[in-house]
Protein backbone atom coordinates (compact mmCIF):
# COMPACT_ATOMS: atom_id res chain seq x y z
CA UNK A 1 0.00 0.00 0.00
CA UNK A 2 1.37 3.40 -0.90
CA UNK A 3 1.95 6.02 1.70
CA UNK A 4 -0.65 8.18 0.00
CA UNK A 5 -3.31 5.47 0.37
CA UNK A 6 -2.41 4.81 4.04
CA UNK A 7 -2.61 8.49 4.90
CA UNK A 8 -6.04 8.80 3.34
CA UNK A 9 -7.34 5.77 5.25
CA UNK A 10 -5.90 7.08 8.47
CA UNK A 11 -7.51 10.43 7.87
CA UNK A 12 -10.87 8.71 7.40
CA UNK A 13 -10.59 6.40 10.42
CA UNK A 14 -9.72 9.14 12.89
CA UNK A 15 -13.04 11.05 12.71
CA UNK A 16 -14.99 7.78 12.51
CA UNK A 17 -13.50 6.45 15.75
CA UNK A 18 -14.06 9.81 17.39
CA UNK A 19 -17.72 9.76 16.38
CA UNK A 20 -18.21 6.22 17.64
CA UNK A 21 -16.61 7.15 20.97
CA UNK A 22 -18.86 10.17 21.38
CA UNK A 23 -21.93 8.06 20.63
CA UNK A 24 -20.83 5.43 23.13
CA UNK A 25 -20.30 8.04 25.87
CA UNK A 26 -23.69 9.61 25.15
CA UNK A 27 -25.39 6.21 25.41
CA UNK A 28 -23.69 5.43 28.70
CA UNK A 29 -24.71 8.83 30.05
CA UNK A 30 -28.32 8.29 29.06
CA UNK A 31 -28.39 4.94 30.82
CA UNK A 32 -26.87 6.42 33.98
CA UNK A 33 -29.40 9.25 34.01
CA UNK A 34 -32.27 6.79 33.58
CA UNK A 35 -31.04 4.62 36.42
CA UNK A 36 -29.47 7.06 38.83
CA UNK A 37 -31.38 10.24 38.10
CA UNK A 38 -30.60 13.63 36.71
CA UNK A 39 -26.99 14.86 37.17
CA UNK A 40 -28.41 17.94 38.86
CA UNK A 41 -29.83 15.73 41.64
CA UNK A 42 -33.43 15.45 40.49
CA UNK A 43 -34.81 11.86 40.70
CA UNK A 44 -36.54 10.29 37.71
CA UNK A 45 -40.20 11.22 37.63
CA UNK A 46 -43.05 9.27 36.04
CA UNK A 47 -46.21 11.23 35.39
CA UNK A 48 -49.69 9.89 34.71
CA UNK A 49 -53.08 11.46 35.04
CA UNK A 50 -54.96 9.94 37.97
CA UNK A 51 -58.64 10.33 38.71
CA UNK A 52 -60.09 10.26 42.24
CA UNK A 53 -60.60 6.77 43.67
CA UNK A 54 -64.27 5.88 44.16
CA UNK A 55 -65.26 6.03 47.81
CA UNK A 56 -68.36 4.33 49.18
CA UNK A 57 -70.48 6.48 51.51
CA UNK A 58 -69.35 5.94 55.09
CA UNK A 59 -72.89 5.44 56.36
CA UNK A 60 -73.48 2.61 53.89
CA UNK A 61 -70.33 0.84 55.09
CA UNK A 62 -71.25 1.25 58.76
CA UNK A 63 -74.84 0.14 58.23
CA UNK A 64 -73.77 -2.92 56.25
CA UNK A 65 -71.30 -4.00 58.90
CA UNK A 66 -73.57 -3.33 61.87
CA UNK A 67 -76.56 -5.18 60.49
CA UNK A 68 -74.64 -8.11 59.01
CA UNK A 69 -75.52 -11.14 61.16
CA UNK A 70 -72.76 -13.14 62.77
CA UNK A 71 -72.62 -16.44 60.93
CA UNK A 72 -70.70 -19.55 61.85
CA UNK A 73 -70.06 -22.34 59.40
CA UNK A 74 -68.89 -24.87 61.97
CA UNK A 75 -69.48 -25.75 65.60
CA UNK A 76 -65.97 -26.51 66.80
CA UNK A 77 -65.82 -25.58 70.47
CA UNK A 78 -62.42 -23.94 69.95
CA UNK A 79 -63.39 -21.83 66.94
CA UNK A 80 -62.13 -18.27 66.94
CA UNK A 81 -64.34 -16.42 64.46
CA UNK A 82 -63.04 -13.42 62.57
CA UNK A 83 -65.64 -10.67 62.73
CA UNK A 84 -65.87 -7.61 60.53
CA UNK A 85 -65.27 -4.18 61.97
CA UNK A 86 -62.40 -4.82 64.39
CA UNK A 87 -58.92 -4.81 62.89
CA UNK A 88 -56.49 -7.54 63.90
CA UNK A 89 -53.83 -4.91 64.58
CA UNK A 90 -55.86 -3.08 67.23
CA UNK A 91 -53.74 -2.44 70.27
CA UNK A 92 -54.38 -0.75 73.57
CA UNK A 93 -52.22 -0.08 76.61
CA UNK A 94 -51.73 -3.20 78.67
CA UNK A 95 -53.98 -3.41 81.71
CA UNK A 96 -52.36 -3.30 85.08
CA UNK A 97 -52.52 -6.36 87.28
CA UNK A 98 -55.19 -5.54 89.77
CA UNK A 99 -55.89 -2.29 91.58
CA UNK A 100 -52.82 -0.15 91.13
CA UNK A 101 -52.31 3.00 93.25
CA UNK A 102 -50.32 4.42 90.34
CA UNK A 103 -53.57 4.67 88.40
CA UNK A 104 -55.02 7.10 90.95
CA UNK A 105 -51.84 9.17 90.75
CA UNK A 106 -52.10 9.23 86.97
CA UNK A 107 -55.71 10.45 87.21
CA UNK A 108 -54.72 13.30 89.52
CA UNK A 109 -51.79 14.14 87.24
CA UNK A 110 -54.19 14.52 84.31
CA UNK A 111 -52.81 11.52 82.43
CA UNK A 112 -56.07 9.55 82.65
CA UNK A 113 -59.73 10.42 82.32
CA UNK A 114 -61.03 11.27 85.82
CA UNK A 115 -64.01 9.00 85.05
CA UNK A 116 -61.68 6.04 84.47
CA UNK A 117 -62.52 2.86 86.34
CA UNK A 118 -59.81 0.77 87.96
CA UNK A 119 -57.86 -1.51 85.64
CA UNK A 120 -58.94 -5.14 85.43
CA UNK A 121 -58.37 -7.74 86.68
CA UNK A 122 -58.45 -6.71 90.31
CA UNK A 123 -56.22 -8.89 92.45
CA UNK A 124 -58.10 -11.68 94.21
CA UNK A 125 -61.18 -11.57 91.97
CA UNK A 126 -60.19 -14.29 89.49
CA UNK A 127 -59.57 -18.01 89.68
CA UNK A 128 -58.19 -20.43 87.07
CA UNK A 129 -60.80 -22.07 84.85
CA UNK A 130 -60.75 -24.68 82.09
CA UNK A 131 -60.65 -22.04 79.35
CA UNK A 132 -58.94 -19.19 81.21
CA UNK A 133 -59.41 -17.02 84.31
CA UNK A 134 -62.92 -16.93 85.75
CA UNK A 135 -64.40 -14.23 87.99
CA UNK A 136 -64.47 -15.15 91.67
CA UNK A 137 -65.62 -13.68 94.96
CA UNK A 138 -62.58 -12.40 96.83
CA UNK A 139 -61.31 -13.76 100.14
CA UNK A 140 -62.78 -10.71 101.89
CA UNK A 141 -66.19 -11.24 100.28
CA UNK A 142 -65.77 -8.61 97.53
CA UNK A 143 -67.86 -9.54 94.52
CA UNK A 144 -66.86 -8.77 90.92
CA UNK A 145 -70.25 -7.14 90.34
CA UNK A 146 -69.41 -4.71 93.16
CA UNK A 147 -65.78 -4.11 92.30
CA UNK A 148 -66.32 -3.58 88.56
CA UNK A 149 -69.50 -1.51 88.80
CA UNK A 150 -69.38 2.23 88.24
CA UNK A 151 -69.89 4.12 91.54
CA UNK A 152 -72.95 6.34 91.65
CA UNK A 153 -73.74 8.88 94.35
CA UNK A 154 -76.83 10.58 92.93
CA UNK A 155 -79.96 11.65 94.74
CA UNK A 156 -82.09 8.53 95.29
CA UNK A 157 -85.20 10.67 95.10
CA UNK A 158 -84.46 11.67 91.52
CA UNK A 159 -85.95 9.38 88.84
CA UNK A 160 -83.10 7.21 87.57
CA UNK A 161 -82.61 6.01 83.99
CA UNK A 162 -79.99 3.46 82.95
CA UNK A 163 -78.93 2.56 79.42
CA UNK A 164 -76.92 -0.40 78.15
CA UNK A 165 -75.82 -0.67 74.52
CA UNK A 166 -75.06 -4.18 73.22
CA UNK A 167 -73.23 -5.61 70.25
CA UNK A 168 -70.06 -3.74 71.11
CA UNK A 169 -66.77 -4.92 69.63
CA UNK A 170 -68.16 -6.09 66.29
CA UNK A 171 -68.01 -2.78 64.43
CA UNK A 172 -64.93 -0.72 65.20
CA UNK A 173 -66.32 2.68 64.21
CA UNK A 174 -69.54 2.36 66.22
CA UNK A 175 -67.74 0.87 69.23
CA UNK A 176 -65.23 3.72 69.32
CA UNK A 177 -68.02 6.27 68.97
CA UNK A 178 -69.93 4.70 71.87
CA UNK A 179 -66.83 4.67 74.08
CA UNK A 180 -65.85 8.24 73.27
CA UNK A 181 -69.18 10.04 72.73
CA UNK A 182 -71.62 8.51 75.22
CA UNK A 183 -71.72 9.63 78.87
CA UNK A 184 -69.72 7.33 81.17
CA UNK A 185 -72.95 6.30 82.95
CA UNK A 186 -74.03 4.44 79.80
CA UNK A 187 -72.93 0.80 80.07
CA UNK A 188 -71.52 -1.12 77.12
CA UNK A 189 -72.18 -4.78 76.45
CA UNK A 190 -69.61 -6.69 74.38
CA UNK A 191 -70.04 -9.69 72.12
CA UNK A 192 -67.87 -12.54 73.48
CA UNK A 193 -66.52 -13.37 70.02
CA UNK A 194 -65.12 -9.86 69.47
CA UNK A 195 -61.50 -9.81 68.41
CA UNK A 196 -59.28 -8.08 71.00
CA UNK A 197 -62.15 -8.30 73.50
CA UNK A 198 -60.03 -7.48 76.56
CA UNK A 199 -58.58 -4.43 74.83
CA UNK A 200 -62.07 -3.15 74.08
CA UNK A 201 -63.16 -3.77 77.68
CA UNK A 202 -60.09 -1.92 78.94
CA UNK A 203 -60.81 1.06 76.67
CA UNK A 204 -64.44 1.21 77.77
CA UNK A 205 -63.52 1.11 81.46
CA UNK A 206 -60.79 3.71 80.94
CA UNK A 207 -63.54 6.03 79.65
CA UNK A 208 -65.72 5.27 82.70
CA UNK A 209 -68.24 2.84 81.20
CA UNK A 210 -69.13 -0.23 83.19
CA UNK A 211 -69.10 -3.37 81.07
CA UNK A 212 -71.26 -6.45 80.48
CA UNK A 213 -70.47 -9.57 78.45
CA UNK A 214 -73.13 -11.15 76.25
CA UNK A 215 -74.20 -14.79 76.60
CA UNK A 216 -75.55 -16.26 73.33
CA UNK A 217 -78.76 -18.13 74.12
CA UNK A 218 -80.94 -20.34 71.98
CA UNK A 219 -83.54 -18.53 69.84
CA UNK A 220 -86.70 -20.22 68.57
CA UNK A 221 -85.29 -20.69 65.06
CA UNK A 222 -82.03 -22.32 66.17
CA UNK A 223 -79.95 -23.67 64.41
CA UNK A 224 -81.06 -21.69 61.35
CA UNK A 225 -80.29 -18.66 63.47
CA UNK A 226 -77.07 -19.75 65.21
CA UNK A 227 -75.53 -17.29 67.71
CA UNK A 228 -72.26 -19.22 67.78
CA UNK A 229 -70.50 -22.38 68.97
CA UNK A 230 -70.97 -21.59 72.68
CA UNK A 231 -74.70 -20.92 72.56
CA UNK A 232 -76.58 -22.06 75.67
CA UNK A 233 -79.34 -24.50 74.72
CA UNK A 234 -82.64 -25.04 76.51
CA UNK A 235 -82.44 -28.85 76.30
CA UNK A 236 -78.68 -29.26 76.84
CA UNK A 237 -77.45 -30.97 80.02
CA UNK A 238 -76.54 -28.47 82.75
CA UNK A 239 -72.91 -29.62 82.60
CA UNK A 240 -72.69 -28.74 78.89
CA UNK A 241 -74.28 -25.32 79.37
CA UNK A 242 -71.92 -24.72 82.30
CA UNK A 243 -68.92 -25.62 80.13
CA UNK A 244 -70.05 -23.16 77.46
CA UNK A 245 -70.83 -20.48 80.04
CA UNK A 246 -67.38 -20.78 81.62
CA UNK A 247 -65.77 -20.39 78.21
CA UNK A 248 -67.74 -17.19 77.65
CA UNK A 249 -66.92 -15.86 81.12
CA UNK A 250 -63.19 -16.46 80.65
CA UNK A 251 -62.82 -14.36 77.50
CA UNK A 252 -62.27 -11.11 79.42
CA UNK A 253 -62.25 -9.63 82.90
CA UNK A 254 -63.62 -6.37 84.23
CA UNK A 255 -67.36 -6.91 83.64
CA UNK A 256 -69.90 -6.55 86.43
CA UNK A 257 -72.69 -8.54 84.76
CA UNK A 258 -73.60 -10.79 81.88
CA UNK A 259 -76.56 -10.28 79.59
CA UNK A 260 -78.37 -12.40 77.05
CA UNK A 261 -77.88 -12.25 73.30
CA UNK A 262 -81.08 -13.57 71.68
CA UNK A 263 -82.46 -16.47 73.77
CA UNK A 264 -86.22 -16.33 73.21
CA UNK A 265 -86.48 -20.13 73.50
CA UNK A 266 -83.89 -20.45 76.25
CA UNK A 267 -85.77 -17.96 78.41
CA UNK A 268 -88.85 -20.20 78.33
CA UNK A 269 -86.95 -22.94 80.20
CA UNK A 270 -86.91 -22.00 83.86
CA UNK A 271 -84.61 -24.90 84.91
CA UNK A 272 -82.00 -24.09 82.25
CA UNK A 273 -82.08 -20.39 83.08
CA UNK A 274 -81.90 -21.05 86.80
CA UNK A 275 -78.76 -23.19 86.40
CA UNK A 276 -77.09 -20.34 84.52
CA UNK A 277 -78.04 -17.74 87.11
CA UNK A 278 -76.85 -20.01 89.93
CA UNK A 279 -73.46 -20.34 88.21
CA UNK A 280 -73.21 -16.55 87.86
CA UNK A 281 -74.19 -15.99 91.49
CA UNK A 282 -71.55 -18.47 92.62
CA UNK A 283 -68.95 -16.27 90.93
CA UNK A 284 -70.34 -12.95 92.14
CA UNK A 285 -71.58 -11.77 88.74
CA UNK A 286 -74.99 -10.17 88.16
CA UNK A 287 -77.34 -10.87 85.25
CA UNK A 288 -79.24 -8.30 83.21
CA UNK A 289 -81.85 -9.54 80.73
CA UNK A 290 -82.74 -7.34 77.77
CA UNK A 291 -86.45 -7.92 78.41
CA UNK A 292 -87.29 -9.79 75.19
CA UNK A 293 -88.20 -13.11 76.88
CA UNK A 294 -90.90 -14.18 79.32
CA UNK A 295 -90.50 -11.86 82.27
CA UNK A 296 -92.21 -14.19 84.74
CA UNK A 297 -89.90 -17.09 83.85
CA UNK A 298 -86.80 -14.90 84.13
CA UNK A 299 -87.89 -13.59 87.53
CA UNK A 300 -88.70 -17.06 88.85
CA UNK A 301 -85.37 -18.49 87.66
CA UNK A 302 -83.41 -15.61 89.19
CA UNK A 303 -85.19 -15.82 92.52
CA UNK A 304 -84.74 -19.59 92.58
CA UNK A 305 -81.00 -19.16 92.08
CA UNK A 306 -80.73 -16.36 94.62
CA UNK A 307 -79.07 -14.27 91.90
CA UNK A 308 -78.63 -10.53 91.59
CA UNK A 309 -80.51 -9.62 88.45
CA UNK A 310 -82.41 -7.04 86.47
CA UNK A 311 -84.63 -6.85 83.38
CA UNK A 312 -84.60 -3.99 80.90
CA UNK A 313 -87.92 -2.18 80.64
CA UNK A 314 -87.68 -1.38 76.94
CA UNK A 315 -85.64 -2.31 73.88
CA UNK A 316 -84.78 1.06 72.37
CA UNK A 317 -84.18 0.23 68.73
CA UNK A 318 -86.34 -2.59 67.42
CA UNK A 319 -86.93 0.16 64.89
CA UNK A 320 -83.53 1.90 64.72
CA UNK A 321 -84.80 5.07 63.05
CA UNK A 322 -83.94 8.22 65.04
CA UNK A 323 -87.58 9.13 65.66
CA UNK A 324 -88.41 5.63 66.95
CA UNK A 325 -85.39 5.64 69.28
CA UNK A 326 -86.45 9.05 70.60
CA UNK A 327 -89.96 7.73 71.30
CA UNK A 328 -88.56 4.80 73.33
CA UNK A 329 -86.31 7.15 75.30
CA UNK A 330 -89.35 9.25 76.19
CA UNK A 331 -91.08 6.06 77.33
CA UNK A 332 -88.13 5.38 79.66
CA UNK A 333 -88.60 8.83 81.17
CA UNK A 334 -92.28 8.10 81.82
CA UNK A 335 -91.44 4.74 83.41
CA UNK A 336 -88.79 6.35 85.61
CA UNK A 337 -91.34 8.89 86.84
CA UNK A 338 -93.82 6.12 87.56
CA UNK A 339 -91.48 3.55 89.14
CA UNK A 340 -88.54 5.62 90.33
CA UNK A 341 -86.14 4.01 87.84
CA UNK A 342 -86.03 2.38 84.40
CA UNK A 343 -83.54 0.53 82.20
CA UNK A 344 -83.29 0.67 78.42
CA UNK A 345 -81.40 -1.75 76.17
CA UNK A 346 -80.12 -0.86 72.71
CA UNK A 347 -77.86 -2.24 70.02
CA UNK A 348 -74.75 -0.93 68.29
CA UNK A 349 -76.54 1.01 65.57
CA UNK A 350 -75.09 4.37 64.65
CA UNK A 351 -78.52 5.97 65.03
CA UNK A 352 -78.93 4.51 68.53
CA UNK A 353 -75.57 5.86 69.74
CA UNK A 354 -76.20 9.30 68.19
CA UNK A 355 -79.72 9.67 69.57
CA UNK A 356 -78.75 8.60 73.10
CA UNK A 357 -75.84 11.06 73.10
CA UNK A 358 -78.20 13.91 72.14
CA UNK A 359 -80.94 12.82 74.55
CA UNK A 360 -78.56 12.61 77.51
CA UNK A 361 -77.36 16.21 77.12
CA UNK A 362 -80.54 17.72 78.57
CA UNK A 363 -81.61 14.88 80.83
CA UNK A 364 -80.57 16.45 84.12
CA UNK A 365 -82.32 19.71 83.24
CA UNK A 366 -85.52 17.73 82.69
CA UNK A 367 -85.31 16.35 86.25
CA UNK A 368 -83.81 12.89 85.65
CA UNK A 369 -80.55 11.26 86.65
CA UNK A 370 -78.58 9.15 84.19
CA UNK A 371 -77.26 6.26 86.29
CA UNK A 372 -75.20 3.14 85.53
CA UNK A 373 -77.30 -0.04 85.23
CA UNK A 374 -75.63 -1.49 88.33
CA UNK A 375 -77.08 1.35 90.42
CA UNK A 376 -80.61 0.88 89.09
CA UNK A 377 -80.34 -2.90 89.54
CA UNK A 378 -79.20 -2.40 93.15
CA UNK A 379 -82.16 -0.12 93.80
CA UNK A 380 -84.59 -2.62 92.31
CA UNK A 381 -82.93 -5.45 94.25
CA UNK A 382 -83.44 -3.53 97.50
CA UNK A 383 -87.08 -2.89 96.63
CA UNK A 384 -87.57 -6.62 96.10
CA UNK A 385 -86.07 -7.25 99.53
CA UNK A 386 -82.88 -8.80 98.23
CA UNK A 387 -79.26 -7.98 99.16
CA UNK A 388 -78.18 -4.45 98.31
CA UNK A 389 -75.21 -4.24 95.98
CA UNK A 390 -72.84 -1.36 96.63
CA UNK A 391 -70.19 -0.52 94.07
CA UNK A 392 -66.67 -0.61 95.43
CA UNK A 393 -64.39 2.38 95.17
CA UNK A 394 -63.55 1.82 91.52
CA UNK A 395 -61.82 5.12 90.82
Amino acid sequence: MSSTTYSAASAFKGPAFAGLGAALLFGIGAVLIAVLGDPDGRPPVARQALGPAPVAPAQEIITAEVRRPVEFSQTDADIEPSLAGVAETFEAPAAAEGSDPAQAEAVHAGQLDPDALVAAPIAGLTTPGPSGPLPAIGPDGTRPDQAYARPWHGDPNTPMIAIVIGGMGLNRAVTESAIEDLPPEVALSFAPYSRDLQSWVDRARAAGHEVLIEVPMEPFDYPNNDPGPHTLLADAPPTENARRLYWLMSQASGYFAMTNYLGARFSTSEPALEHVMAALEERGVSFLHDGTGRRSTIEAAADGAGARWGIADRVLDEDPSPSAVDDRLLTLEALALQNGASIGAGFAYRSTVDQIARWAEGLEARGYALAPPSAVMARQQAERGGPVQHAANAH
